[in-house]
């Protein structure tokens, strides 16, 4: 597996994470502005699975728990968002 492929394995696995947080899921729909309908499609793209990233990286809180129900070093959403499409130009502060 390629470190695209990689991280867009760990982006389904944080839309997933998402998916059974209730209150984070409304939230990440609302800034998406995708529907449940939508997920099955979008989720084949890099550049949204790159969006699921940005939303996770948002909070501490969220990575933070992800991370922990998931047994993943706190740095692995953002090594992950790098490699994906729009990751190189992120600007952190």
């Amino acid at each position: 597996m390629n470190r695209q492929e990689s991280a867009e394995t760990l982006a389904l696995q944080a839309l997933t994470w998402l998916s059974s947080q209730p209150e984070e899921f409304g939230a990440f729909l609302n800034a998406s502005g995708a529907s449940i309908s939508d997920l099955p499609a979008l989720a084949a793209s890099s550049g949204f699975l790159g969006a699921v990233l940005d939303f996770m990286l948002e909070s501490d809180k969220r990575v933070i728990a992800f991370c922990d129900a998931g047994s993943l070093p706190y740095t692995a959403p953002m090594h992950a968002r790098v490699a994906l499409p729009g990751g190189q130009n992120v600007n952190w502060t």
